[in-house]
């Protein structure tokens, strides 16, 4: 396939370009500064707001899979340019350049919409697509993890001192970028189903525990260590200090908080993929210390 893709340039969008070029296919990928020449990967300079770029992206592509979003902004403007319009301009441009195809990358915040400031402009994107007529599939992923990602590589380096702090005790579900990339890949084809909304994992029924995933952290990087889970209270206190400190460049904020305390982010079974189209193949245990190999390699653990 051709496939037009935003959010190239990230962690998830880079493992999904590695797996759509060794699959064979074709990506035509929207990045926001030159990128180094690469097979299989036609590089469009542009962002989510260039309506000539998106429409680059798009002509004559298969499937689109957009990818591209804002996880962390200082309000709720800079989540709804970043989700809500990003996506509308995404479907726009689709739509002109009559690509059916259209996979989104939502988040399982969007369950919760009234929770974070993210989550409700996730939920909106979701909104977009499932009214847009054309032939979609949405994917809501709970935590990704992989080699290249800087959102968990916090979480290694606690354990690797010996410490890791938790947010209250709850319970969430996981998934490799590799795997998170086979299932959009896979639901980029044309013949797989349509209008469905998935939400998978790595087949643990249940999730992890907050401190199960401390564990399986600290085994991965090879030290015991202890836990801790952090209130709520000082969970707010550390956001707000972060913002005196930091300011629009704060990692945590008191919308990630709300995000962080809430106690379930397990994926729904009803919302599985079909397995006939897709099953996780990276046990977590092993996906993790393969992270933690690669972190080391690069000289971040």
């Amino acid at each position: 396939m051709i496939l037009g893709l935003t959010g190239g340039t990230g962690f998830v969008g880079g493992r999904l370009i590695d797996a759509a070029v060794s699959a064979g296919h074709r990506v035509c990928a929207l990045a926001r500064r030159p990128q180094s020449p690469r097979a299989g990967v036609d590089w469009v300079e542009g962002s989510l707001s260039d309506r000539d770029s998106l429409r680059r992206i798009a002509q004559g592509s298969d499937a689109i899979i957009h990818v591209a979003g804002v996880i962390n902004a200082p309000d709720r403007a800079g989540f709804e340019k970043g989700n809500v319009d990003g996506t509308l301009a995404m479907l726009a441009a689709a739509t002109a350049c009559g690509v059916r195809r259209f996979v989104h990358v939502s988040s399982l915040a969007a369950r919760e919409p009234g929770l974070s400031l993210y989550g409700a402009s996730k939920a909106r994107s979701e909104q977009l697509v499932e009214t847009s007529g054309l032939d979609w599939a949405i994917v809501r992923p709970p935590a990704v993890y992989g080699p290249g990602d800087r959102e968990t590589l916090e979480l290694f380096r606690m354990a690797r001192l010996g410490l890791v702090l938790l947010p209250p005790r709850g319970r969430v579900s996981l998934i490799h970028a590799d795997d998170l990339s086979r299932l959009l890949l896979a639901l980029a084809d044309p013949s797989a189903p349509s209008q469905i909304l998935v939400e998978p994992d790595d087949g643990r029924t249940g999730g992890w525990s907050h401190h199960q995933f401390a564990e399986a952290l600290g085994r991965a990087v090879g030290r015991r260590g202890l836990r801790l889970s952090v209130p709520r209270s000082l969970m707010r206190a550390g956001a707000f200090a972060d913002r005196l400190l930091r300011r629009g460049r704060a990692k945590l904020t008191a919308d990630r908080c709300a995000y962080f305390c809430h106690p379930d982010w397990v994926v729904s079974p009803a919302r599985g993929a079909p397995p006939e189209l897709w099953r996780p193949l990276i046990d977590t245990e092993q996906g993790l210390a393969a992270t933690a190999r690669w972190y080391k390699e690069q000289g971040w653990l």
